[in-house]
């Protein structure tokens, strides 16, 4: 397995949530998300990422009727 490039993975992440200590730690992001129900910053856009609301429904909503 790979090992993780937090400075990579910095990077990209699209996270604005500053005192995070999982930035550019994606395994231990999506494990804590996925523990609490929600969704990582990086499956929203800019906007809606913003509200650090990383709910489903939230998710859901932003992605309604963009297809």
């Amino acid at each position: 397995m790979k090992e993780c490039s937090q400075k990579n993975n910095s990077a990209q992440c699209t996270c604005t949530y500053e005192p995070c200590p999982r930035k550019g730690f994606c395994c231990e992001c999506l494990t804590y998300h996925r523990r609490n129900g929600e969704i990582p910053a990086c499956y929203f856009d800019a906007r809606t990422e913003r509200t650090y609301d990383r709910s489903v429904a939230n998710f859901i909503r932003a992605h309604k009727g963009t297809k």
